[in-house]
């Protein structure tokens, strides 16, 4: 019998969390979700008044799990795109990232699995 064996959000987002720590990426916790089995969305204020925003999902094509671009644009209508999901499901956590570049570190080994 297989099993899918997943890592409890609260982990994953501490392991996450200490990744872009380490890599001097600034990151807030803005909503937190179910500690067990909450979804994460994850956004990158560029500091330039615009932002993107990440949610795990199925790649249709290969049927993996993967980062898809949920929203991207003007930081305070990605806001209000977050504060909507947020308000359909109170269990998401909400990850803010800032950055200059864009980064997210959600393509390296590990997180983007």
């Amino acid at each position: 019998m297989a099993t899918d064996a997943r890592l409890a959000t609260h982990v994953w987002v501490g392991a996450y969390l200490t990744r872009l720590r380490l890599a001097d990426i600034p990151v807030y916790v803005t909503a937190k979700g179910d500690p067990t089995a909450g979804t994460v969305l994850v956004k990158c204020a560029t500091l330039n008044g615009q932002a993107r925003a990440f949610q795990r999902s199925y790649d249709l094509a290969t049927g993996a799990r993967a980062w898809m671009l949920l929203t991207e644009g003007p930081e305070a209508e990605v806001d209000a795109a977050l504060a909507r999901q947020r308000a359909r499901d109170p269990d998401l956590w909400v990850l803010e990232i800032e950055d200059r570049e864009g980064r997210t570190l959600l393509d390296q080994p590990g997180l983007a699995d």
